[in-house]
């Protein structure tokens, strides 16, 4: 096959590609048979029907349409693997053209952006928040542990925030008892605010045996009448205290893996400072990126972007889906115009193409590469999360496994990046959040000065 490339601009080529008379008779001849299994033919069987008279039937032209179709997939990849383009769309038919006995087909081709230079990124001080873990933070989250095994004790004094109390409530509306407005025996913590409007402030002081009236809106489990004024009565039953259990070895021998509270203590640190290392790391990403992403001048294809769009419009609306909500009732709620919407889905979509030729020139310029092994190992996690057999999985993967690598790439890419820049806190002084064996040995950890 005879191919020509030729330049329509800064990211556009066209390939002309020559299919043969033989090549494309071949092509309408099955063509031709497919269509004569397809297509009811009066005194034919499905299958059976000549060329000739598939053709009186269907129009030589749709003959030619469906060979052509069926040689240009794999006619393109031939192409571009020998022209060594690697097309950011689909490749798009702009024309063919009937020569001698055969055809030439001209397609369209978008190209990735390069950068000519990529920003010097080595030794680039990016500020980040330090990962510590301060003794007010380890205390509350230990008391949370507390809570879950609390206990709740009666007690005999007025209820103060934070009390649980036990109590029968009513409403009416002008001395008429409201339907399903009747509530016994309900256990409630006050201060969470979690029911009628004003209840928790008439509670406090209150004690065993008192009886409480007071105006409010009835709650949104009411319906139309929601925010209906009314009067509620409400009896206190009963008002219980929580109590957390103390902080002691036995406790913590008895309920963790820990034998003591120094042991338990120094874990939950280490998780916890693990936890505000991955919000640094992630901070230590997205500053280099910006800094670099605002050096970037580059101009990118519209319909790069407009992909892209796509793609994260058809993502979001699949999540909303899944929540039963429609894209036009989630911009209701949120209040958001449609053109606010797609102006902020245009910039996501920039950003995110952007992003990907950065990497990709990063990757180029440093010579990562990705390895057979690391392609498997992913697509293997993948096919594991479907519940699926790997090379059942990988064989319908197909050219999408090329989308797989680039990932990886751009990966790669983003680890050599974060690296080989500097994390430093807000007084400028360094930092460590990489240990020392994850870094290049070209890039040392820093000690915090």
């Amino acid at each position: 096959m005879n191919t020509k490339v030729t330049d329509l601009g800064p990211f556009e080529k066209l390939m002309t590609l020559e299919v043969s008379g033989e090549t494309l008779l071949a092509a309408e001849n099955r063509a031709a048979r497919e269509l004569s299994r397809e297509v009811k033919i009066k005194g034919f069987r499905p299958g059976h029907a000549p060329r000739r008279v598939v053709e009186s039937v269907v129009g030589a032209q749709r003959l030619r349409s469906d060979a052509i179709d069926e040689l240009l997939p794999a006619m393109v990849a031939e192409a571009l693997n020998e022209s060594e383009l690697v097309p950011a769309l689909n490749p798009s038919v702009d024309e063919i053209v009937d020569v001698d006995d055969g055809v030439e087909v001209q397609i369209k081709v978008t190209l990735w952006p390069e950068l000519d230079t990529v920003p010097e990124f080595r030794d680039r001080e990016i500020e980040v928040n330090v990962p510590d873990v301060d003794e007010e933070e380890l205390r509350s989250q230990i008391d949370r542990m507390r809570d879950q095994f609390s206990e709740l004790e009666t007690v005999d004094r007025p209820v103060v925030e934070g009390d649980f109390v036990a109590i029968d409530l009513s409403a009416s509306l002008d001395g008429e008892p409201i339907e399903d407005a009747t509530v016994t025996d309900l256990l409630l913590e006050t201060g969470s605010g979690s029911f009628i409007e004003g209840i928790d402030e008439q509670l406090i002081g209150k004690k065993a045996g008192d009886i409480v009236a007071f105006d409010g809106p009835l709650p949104a489990g009411f319906g139309d009448r929601a925010g209906e004024q009314v009067t509620f009565r409400v009896l206190v039953k009963e008002v219980k205290e929580k109590r957390l259990p103390d902080l002691t070895d036995e406790w913590v021998s008895d309920v963790t893996e820990f034998e003591t509270v120094e042991e338990m203590r120094s874990d939950l640190e280490q998780r916890m400072t693990e936890v505000k290392r991955a919000g640094s790391m992630a901070q230590l990403r997205n500053g280099i990126l910006e800094q670099l992403l605002d050096e970037m001048e580059l101009e990118i294809p519209e319909g790069i972007i407009g992909a892209e769009m796509d793609t994260i419009l058809h993502r979001f609306a699949h999540e909303l889906e899944g929540q039963g909500i429609s894209l036009g009732d989630y911009l209701q709620v949120t209040g958001q115009n449609q053109e606010a919407f797609v102006d902020d889905l245009r910039s996501r979509a920039d950003r995110n193409v952007r992003t990907d030729i950065l990497l990709n020139s990063i990757a180029k310029a440093e010579g990562i590469e990705v390895s057979e092994e690391e392609v498997a190992e992913v697509v293997d996690s993948l096919a594991r999360q479907a519940g699926r057999e790997p090379e059942e999985f990988r064989a319908e993967l197909g050219e999408q496994e090329n989308a797989v690598r680039g990932d990886i790439l751009r990966r790669k890419a983003l680890e050599m990046l974060v690296n080989a820049v500097v994390p430093i806190d807000q007084n400028g002084s360094r930092i460590v959040l990489i240990a020392e064996e994850t870094k290049d040995d070209d890039q040392p950890a820093e000690e915090t000065e």
